[in-house]
C-alpha cells in the first residue's frame, strides 16, 4: 500500500520493518523465560524515560511542529516520534504499579458520594506519572495519543481494580476536560470544528481546517462495497495518504469488505491479547497484557475514527500499516512483550 502512494518511503519503511524485526527478536531472546518480569523492578526508571523522551519534540533543534503538533526529533535525516516509546514505558509503570497497591486502592481510603477515595499515599504516584504523560502530551499537542493513553489507563485501572467507579469518573473527567481543551484551546478546537463540519467551505481552506478530513471521506465513499481496485483511488487528493489518511486509501482501494477485514485482523489481534492476560499466572503480566492490547485497540480506534469522521481526526498511525518508522519499530516491541506473557503462561507448571 505504501508502495502505490510512494516508492521512496516504501523502500524507508522496509528499512525501519527490519530494524523492528531485530529488535522483536532481541526481546524475545533477551526477556524469555519469564525474565520480562525483572521490568517490575524498574518501574519508576522506565517512567522517567518514557516522560523524558515524550518532552524532546519541544526541544529547539531536534523537535519541530507539523500540523500544529510537535510529533517528532529529528537527528539529521532520521526522525523518531517518541509518543511510540513512552505508551510502552507507561503500560509498564501501570501495570507494575497497579500490581502491588491495587487491594489497598480498592479497601482503603474514604467515600465520597458514593465513590472510594484511595490514599493519597498510594494513588498519588498513579496520577503524578499518569498526569505527567497527559501534561506533556497536552504541552506537545499531541491529543490522539492523549486519547489512546487515556482509555488504556482506565482500562489498566479498571482491569485491576474491578471498581465501575473509577471508569465512571474518569469519563466524566475526560468529557469535561475535553469540553474546556475543545473551547478553549485553538489548535483543538479547529480540530473540533473541522469534525463537526467537514464539508464547510470556509473551514475547507484554513491551514487545519477539514480538508483532510472531507477528501479522506470522498474517497472512502468512491471505493463504494468492493473498492475501485489497486492504484486506482484518489491518493492524489488525500493529504498525508501514507500515515494519518491511509485508512481512506485502503477504503477506496478495496472498499467497504476490504476496510472490515482490517478492522477484523485488528479485532482478532486485541481479542488474542486479552487472552493472553487471561491465561496468565500473575498479576503484572495480566496488567501488562491488558494494557498493550488496549493500546493498540485505543490506537486504531483514534485513527479509525477520526479518518471517517467518528471522533476529531487526529495525527496517530495506524498500527502495522501507516508509515512511520518509530510506530513499526515500537509495534514489534509490543508484539514481543504480548508473546513473551503467552509463553510464561502455557508453559506447563513445575507440578505438571
Amino acid at each position: 500500500m505504501i508502495y502505490r502512494i510512494s516508492p521512496t518511503l516504501a523502500r524507508q519503511q522496509a528499512i525501519w520493518l527490519v530494524v523492528g524485526l531485530a529488535l522483536f527478536a532481541a526481546v524475545i531472546v533477551g526477556f524469555r523465560g519469564g525474565r520480562y518480569l525483572l521490568l517490575e523492578n524498574y518501574r519508576y526508571l522506565i517512567a522517567i524515560v518514557g516522560l523524558g523522551s515524550m518532552l524532546l519534540p519541544r526541544l529547539p533543534v531536534i523537535g519541530e511542529q507539523v500540523n500544529g503538533a510537535y510529533l517528532a526529533i529529528h537527528v539529521g535525516s532520521l526522525s523518531f516520534q517518541p509518543s511510540e516509546l513512552g505508551k510502552i514505558a507507561i503500560i509498564i509503570f501501570l501495570a507494575s504499579y497497579l500490581r502491588d497497591h491495587r487491594q489497598v486502592l480498592v479497601t482503603a481510603g474514604r467515600r465520597v458520594l458514593g465513590v472510594t477515595i484511595p490514599p493519597m499515599k498510594h494513588f498519588g504516584p498513579l496520577l503524578l506519572v499518569w498526569g505527567s504523560a497527559m501534561a506533556i502530551l497536552l504541552v506537545t499537542r499531541e491529543i490522539g495519543t492523549s486519547l489512546m493513553f487515556f482509555g488504556a489507563f482506565l482500562a489498566v485501572l479498571y482491569v485491576a481494580t474491578s471498581r465501575t467507579s473509577f471508569a465512571v469518573v474518569g469519563l466524566v473527567l475526560f468529557a469535561v476536560g475535553a469540553y474546556f481543551l475543545g473551547t478553549h484551546v485553538a489548535h483543538i478546537h479547529s480540530r473540533v470544528l473541522a469534525w463537526e463540519h467537514p464539508f464547510n467551505d470556509a473551514l475547507y481552506h484554513e491551514p487545519l481546517g477539514s480538508y483532510q478530513l472531507a477528501n479522506g471521506l470522498f474517497a472512502q465513499a468512491d471505493g463504494g462495497l468492493l473498492g475501485v481496485g489497486f492504484g486506482q483511488s484518489l491518493i492524489g487528493l488525500i493529504p498525508v495518504a501514507d500515515s494519518d489518511s491511509i485508512y481512506a486509501v485502503i477504503t477506496d482501494e478495496v472498499g467497504l469488505v476490504g476496510a472490515a477485514a482490517l478492522l477484523l485482523t485488528y479485532l482478532l489481534f486485541v481479542a488474542r491479547g486479552l487472552k493472553i492476560a487471561t491465561l496468565a499466572r500473575d498479576s503484572f503480566s495480566k496488567l501488562l497484557a491488558t494494557g498493550l492490547a488496549f493500546v493498540i485497540a485505543m490506537q486504531v480506534f483514534v485513527i479509525v475514527g477520526g479518518v471517517t469522521d467518528l471522533i476529531p481526526l487526529t495525527g496517530v498511525t495506524l498500527p502495522f500499516v501507516a508509515y512511520g518508522g518509530s510506530s513499526v519499530v515500537m509495534n514489534f516491541v509490543l508484539l514481543a512483550l504480548l508473546l513473551l506473557v503467552s509463553d510464561r503462561a502455557r508453559r506447563p507448571t513445575a507440578l505438571g
